[in-house]
C-alpha cells in the first residue's frame, strides 16, 4: 500500500503524497519534538520537511527507503531550526522562557529524556520510539553505524542512571 502511494506521489499525485504525510505524521512529530521541544518549531520543521519531500521526491532512490529518507530530511530541518534558535538566544543574550520550554506529551517522558544531550536523545527516539535499526539511524544522521551504537549505549547508560536516581 505504502509503495503504491509513493509511486503515485512520484507522479505528482498530491492526494497520495498527502496520505503518505498523514501516515508518517505522528512519527515525524515525535522525532521533531524530541529534538526541538517547542510545538511551533516542530510545526515549522514538519512543514518544511513535507515541502522538501514533495519537491525532491525524484531524488528518492528506492521506494522502500521513503521513511528513512523523509526522517533524514526532517532531522536536517530540525537541526537547522535548533541552530538558528541557539544563535538567536546567544545574540539576544536572553533565555526566553517560550524558547526554552520543552513540552513533551507527558511530563514523565520529558523528565526521562532530559538527562540526554540532543545527539543521544535523537538516537534514542529514532531507535526506541520510531523503531529504526542502527544502520538506518546511521544513514539518517549521516553517522558511522558504530557511532550510532556508541551513542545508543551511552543513552541507555544515562537513562538507566536517571531511572535509578529518579
Amino acid at each position: 500500500m505504502k509503495n503504491l502511494l509513493i509511486q503515485k506521489a512520484r507522479k505528482q499525485d498530491k492526494e497520495a503524497f498527502g496520505r503518505l504525510m498523514k501516515q508518517y505524521g505522528a512519527g515525524m512529530y515525535k522525532v521533531a519534538k524530541a529534538i526541538l521541544g517547542s510545538d511551533e518549531d516542530v510545526a515549522d520543521a514538519m512543514q518544511e520537511t513535507a515541502l522538501t519531500c514533495w519537491e525532491k521526491l525524484d531524488t528518492l532512490k528506492r521506494d522502500e527507503y521513503f521513511k528513512t529518507w523523509m526522517t533524514r530530511i526532517l532531522i536536517n530541518h530540525c537541526n537547522k531550526i535548533y541552530g538558528e534558535r541557539k544563535r538567536m538566544i546567544v545574540n539576544e543574550g536572553l533565555l526566553e522562557t517560550g524558547v526554552q520550554e520543552e513540552q513533551y506529551q507527558s511530563i514523565e517522558w520529558k523528565e526521562f529524556l532530559s538527562c540526554l544531550d540532543e545527539k543521544y536523545r535523537a538516537v534514542a527516539v529514532l531507535y526506541y520510539v520510531e523503531g529504526f535499526k542502527t544502520r538506518e539511524i546511521a544513514e539518517i544522521l549521516d553517522l558511522n553505524a558504530s557511532t550510532v551504537r556508541g551513542r545508543l549505549s551511552e543513552a541507555r547508560k544515562r537513562l538507566k542512571k536517571q531511572w535509578r536516581d529518579g
